[in-house]
């Protein structure tokens, strides 16, 4: 049987609905494809990001145990001033300003800051005060 009007085969509303079936089981077939595809590269960039994000925790600044992240937090007149203070290893407030090129008494002050922080941990050797980065920080 034909259309009259188009000249194409009849078709019943079974066969109609059957192959309306057909096409829309396909292309959820292609749609969950490419969901799987999309999954595939999230779970890929998740565990790239994790991998960076580990990466500068672990990045350590020589044996003092200063690392990037823990420079990252600070202001810069105290990264700077925790700089100083991982080339001496342990050292008073003048030295770390010999290196800083600031007054003793401004290291000093940043130096108790970054004691409060719990970044350096204050040393005291009869009567002089040392300080040196804490390896927990």
């Amino acid at each position: 049987m034909f259309d009259t009007k188009t000249g194409e085969p009849h078709m019943s509303k079974v066969e109609v609905e059957g192959n309306a079936l057909l096409r829309m089981e396909k292309e959820f077939i292609s749609m969950r494809s490419y969901l799987e595809q999309i999954i595939s590269l999230q779970k890929e960039m998740m565990q790239r990001l994790d991998r960076e994000e580990k990466a500068p925790e672990e990045a350590d600044n020589g044996s003092s145990g200063l690392s990037v992240a823990v420079l990252l937090r600070l202001p810069d007149h105290l990264r700077k001033t925790m700089v100083a203070l991982s080339k001496l290893v342990e050292g008073r407030a003048d030295e770390v300003a010999s290196i800083t090129g600031r007054a003793r008494a401004i290291e000093s002050g940043y130096l108790n800051q970054l004691v409060r922080l719990g970044y350096v941990k204050k040393i005291r050797k009869k009567h002089q005060i040392y300080f040196a980065i804490d390896g927990e920080a």
